[in-house]
């Protein structure tokens, strides 16, 4: 990920982010950022999953986009991308969740962005959430080297 979209969606955050061990680290790579600045709270979590063929990869993608329901297409992201928001509120404290699942060819790119005010106990508009998760997954379709990078 480009050390400046860590800094505009994880303000705080060291920008090397921590990968996640992995059961197969030839198969999928994780790292995530996290921060609180204030009673402000971020997290961005990026996978990158490779599937053995573009058609494995679609399957997957499909079942996964299946599972997330309420969310709607990303166009001109990959060659197919989703996006979907979820409100949670545990101990009168809410987190918003944006998820961005992405296929290009065989891989799958998986953004979570979520965020949290442990002050007000409310969590950030949809619309804020939404487009940093988007703006997370067009970063690290572009670290692949591929999709089309609209900015949006």
């Amino acid at each position: 990920m480009p050390a400046a979209a860590v800094k505009s969606l994880v303000p705080g955050a060291k920008t090397a982010g921590k990968e996640i061990p992995s059961t197969d680290a030839r198969l999928r790579r994780t790292c995530s950022w996290n921060a609180l600045q204030g009673y402000d709270y971020r997290w961005l979590d990026v996978s990158f999953e490779v599937s053995g063929s573009q058609q494995e990869a679609q399957q997957e993608y499909q079942q996964r986009v299946k599972e997330k329901s309420g969310g709607g297409a990303v166009p001109g992201l990959g060659d197919s991308a989703y996006s979907v928001v979820n409100l949670t509120t545990e101990d009168k404290q809410q987190t918003r969740e944006g998820v961005v699942m992405v296929r290009l060819s065989n891989a799958l790119v998986i953004v979570t962005y979520n965020g949290s005010d442990f002050e007000t106990k409310k969590a950030p508009d949809t619309d804020e959430i939404n487009k940093g998760a988007i703006q997370a997954a067009r970063a690290a379709v572009g670290a692949l080297g591929g999709g089309q990078s609209q900015s949006g």
